[in-house]
């Protein structure tokens, strides 16, 4: 609630009260729960290549499809919840999650997994935007905000960072279906919470929905990270240069129906603020580095270094606690330095993370440890002080459609970071693994397409050839982590240059 001094003018903010928090710790367990799931199959892959036998692609699509329908749906559902209740989205989302989550635990095959991720992808998206546009209407002290935000925004950078963790652990115990089975318990708590401590909260003057809107923006995320994906293994193909084409049309029509239309899904007016703008290129960049590296280093511990998916997981435990105090630091922080300052050197220490992993000559334990570490403090300060300055500059009656942009810029960066980095990774990989007299069999089949398939099958050859495949495909996945790291200190250092021109006035 906001008072008016009416002798000074001066508008004063009520401070927030234990129920405001509760229902903060309320909001944490969605959070919680789709940032988990954006990153806890890293460590389930190699079980998963062995138990499924997807091919490279269908790999990489099992991890992004997810985050792609996310990015694809945010800005939607964002409207959505502005028109029809945002707590209400929240619900049924909740429970189309946990649905769908069951699908994927069960999975039997690649198809299927994928479908269940592509219907978690789906009802994630109807969470995330209600979390953020809640806290939006909830905390209406700036101060009381950004610590909201700060707790949201550790929970987001520290849940994915989690979900490795968890994922190790119960896959040191239990099938890699049980990764999916984490979210259960989650909502079994959640949903009566929910009833009794979230406001219901909507755009008091909301235009109706358009569905043309929804489509095309699907139609332009789908394609263009297809796009992406397929230009690394097969070059501008023809398939390559129509995804391309069909989700540059599509973005087009996009923007300009968003332009022409009397009551817009989104307010484009939104980007004109240099400040706003700048706090979103920033969020997706850094999701990019830190996608990237979680796709690389758990396949590098445990297929390479030959770590146990728990012990693999343990190795990035200081990057998790890194990352969520990070955030809180951030937040004192930004009281004596500037935010332009503040997010710009967060992105310098997201490139030297990468730096660490690119110029280890052999990589180890530790150095994937201090690596991962540098790189959480960097992306905790960048998550919580973007998403700080993109909500403060919207009203609370846009929230939910602000959130929903910073929310798919987070999704984006998700996707291109396994869709350029992961790429990059798995191309490098394919073209040196140079074991070619066996290859000319696996290649069929999509056998040696990944390092988990490569290692699995090494088991079944005679000793000399299997040990020589073995050394072939890590020293090519080595390489691979090497130009990946290369690529993801570029991305960096933009994130770093965009920041600094764009946040000066933040």
């Amino acid at each position: 609630m906001t008072t008016i001094d009416h002798d000074t003018g001066t508008m004063h903010h009520h401070r927030a009260g234990p129920r405001e928090w509760a229902a903060l710790a309320v909001l944490m367990l969605p959070v919680l729960m789709v940032s988990v799931d954006n990153t806890v199959l890293s460590f389930a892959l190699p079980a998963i290549s062995v138990d499924l036998r997807p091919s490279g692609t269908q790999l990489l699509w099992i991890v992004d499809l997810y985050a792609i329908m996310l990015a694809g749906l945010l800005i939607a559902m964002g409207s959505i919840g502005d028109r029809f209740g945002r707590r209400r989205l929240l619900l049924i989302g909740t429970l189309g999650f946990g649905a769908a989550s069951l699908l994927a635990a069960y999975s039997r095959s690649p198809e299927m997994l994928l479908v269940a991720r592509a219907l978690q992808g789906t009802f994630g998206a109807t969470l995330m935007p209600s979390t953020l546009s809640l806290i939006r209407n909830v905390f209406h002290d700036p101060r009381d905000r950004r610590l909201a935000i700060a707790s949201w925004a550790a929970m987001f950078s520290g849940g994915a960072a989690l979900g490795p963790v968890l994922g190790g652990w119960l896959l040191g115990h239990f099938a890699w279906g049980s990764v999916f089975l984490i979210n259960v318990p989650i909502i079994v708590v959640l949903v009566p919470l929910a009833l009794a401590m979230l406001p219901e909260s909507r755009d008091p003057s909301p235009g109706p929905l358009d569905p043309l809107a929804i489509v095309l923006s699907l139609l332009a995320m789908l394609p263009l990270v297809f796009g992406v994906k397929n230009v690394a293994e097969h070059g501008l193909s023809d398939a390559t240069l129509t995804a391309f084409a069909v989700g540059i049309v599509a973005a087009w029509a996009l923007v300009h129906r968003l332009r022409t239309s009397a009551s817009p899904m989104i307010d484009l007016t939104l980007f004109s603020n240099r400040v706003f703008t700048g706090a979103i290129v920033a969020n997706l960049l850094s999701l990019m580095g830190l996608t990237g590296f979680l796709f690389l280093g758990a396949q590098l511990l445990q297929l390479v270094l030959g770590l146990s998916a728990m012990d693999a997981a343990l190795v990035l435990l200081p990057g998790l606690l890194a990352t969520v105090v990070a955030g809180f630091v951030a937040v004192r922080l930004a009281n004596v330095v500037s935010i332009r300052v503040l997010v710009t050197a967060s992105f310098v220490a997201s490139a030297t993370g990468y730096a660490i992993t690119a110029l280890t000559d052999t990589p180890t334990v530790v150095s994937i440890a201090v690596a991962f570490a540098v790189m959480g403090v960097g992306i905790g300060m960048a998550e919580t002080l973007t998403n700080d300055v993109m909500l403060s500059s919207v009203p609370s009656s846009k929230a939910g459609a602000a959130s929903a942009i910073s929310e798919t810029a987070y999704e984006i960066g998700a996707v291109l970071g396994t869709a350029v980095l992961g790429t990059v990774l798995t191309s490098t990989y394919r073209s040196h693994l140079t074991y070619s007299a066996i290859l000319q069999w696996g290649e069929r089949d999509g056998s040696f397409e990944t390092l988990g398939g490569t290692v699995e099958l090494s088991r079944f050859y005679p000793n000399e050839v299997g040990t020589n495949l073995l050394a072939s495909a890590r020293d090519a996945f080595d390489l691979g982590v090497q130009y990946t790291s290369a690529a993801a200190i570029g991305i960096a250092l933009l994130a770093a240059l965009v920041s600094w021109r764009t946040l000066k006035n933040a």
